[in-house]
């Protein structure tokens, strides 16, 4: 398996954890932009000490520093902002749902931009990731006002959006110094809305959640975004919601239906399709052909 399909296979296991620490979190009582707020804080500690300590570098840089607060804004800020209040708006499923319209996006944008061609095992892929997210959500309730479904597919463009930055940050700059520029600004951006006080209690869970899917998910997904397409890895991406589903059954006992393990084998098939179809074109030509 190429490194990079690996890598983002790996990062979106670290995502479907987060649906875990966010149950354990929210018994503390911590709000959603304060539990953003925390998360954040404490992945830029550990992600500063990670490049000091090992990398031997400075985490901060004084370049291109619009680009990393218009990626906070739009990656960080703007993306949870829309998600959570499409969940306050409507219901967690729905906003689930529209969030992996992502991968239609990323397909469109990843033409227009970098001219990733629209091969037809790509389409196959993404007709059966998106159905297979259908299905993963289980019981979603459509009946929501022109509002949420304003907000979810906006949720689901934003989220595409992080990748088609990463894309454009990687190229010249180490992808953990990326991510630290753009969890900075984020973390601007969220602080008028966060509270900054949480219980002792929700603190490991806080730490976990800043470590796994914030820390590790997303310096595997931008190291991936260096060698695999941004519309392929958002397809790969996919399987969050399956590792989400099968981690709250073995932790929580949920039930799984039929139409969840079929939705699961969807996803993970068109995720196999996506990396075994196709070559990839050299990181190199892509980078001549764009600028």
């Amino acid at each position: 398996m190429r490194r990079g399909y690996l890598f983002i296979f790996l990062a979106a296991s670290m995502w479907g954890t987060l649906g875990i620490f966010a149950t354990y979190i929210y018994r503390y009582g911590v709000d959603s932009f304060t539990m953003v707020f925390w998360r954040v804080l404490f992945a830029l500690l550990i992600l500063g000490t990670y490049i000091v300590l090992f990398l031997r570098e400075n985490p901060f840089t004084r370049e291109r520093l619009w680009f990393y607060a218009l990626y906070g804004l739009v990656g960080v800020f703007a993306f949870y902002t829309l998600y959570f209040y499409t969940v306050k708006i409507s219901s967690v499923g729905f906003a689930v749902l529209l969030v992996y319209t992502a991968p239609a996006f990323s397909v469109i944008l990843g033409r227009l931009i970098f001219g990733e061609p629209l091969i037809r095992e790509k389409m196959v892929a993404l007709f059966l990731v998106l159905t297979g997210v259908v299905l993963v959500a289980g019981n979603v309730d459509f009946h929501v006002g022109y509002l949420a479904l304003i907000t979810g597919i906006t949720t689901g463009f934003t989220y595409s959006i992080y990748s088609i930055l990463a894309k454009f940050g990687v190229r010249n700059e180490r992808p953990e110094r990326v991510l630290f520029m753009i969890l900075f600004f984020g973390l601007l951006f969220l602080a008028p809305f966060s509270k900054f006080s949480v219980p002792g209690g929700a603190i490991p869970y806080l730490l976990g959640l800043a470590f796994f899917p914030t820390f590790l998910g997303y310096i595997l997904y931008n190291h991936a975004l260096k060698e695999v397409e941004v519309s392929r890895a958002s397809i790969v991406a996919t399987v969050e919601p399956v590792v989400a589903i099968i981690l709250a059954f073995l932790l929580f006992g949920e039930k799984l239906t039929t139409e969840q393990l079929i939705g699961a084998t969807l996803i993970i098939g068109g995720s196999i399709i996506v990396h075994l179809r196709g070559e990839e074109k050299p990181e190199e030509n892509l980078l001549e052909e764009t600028h």
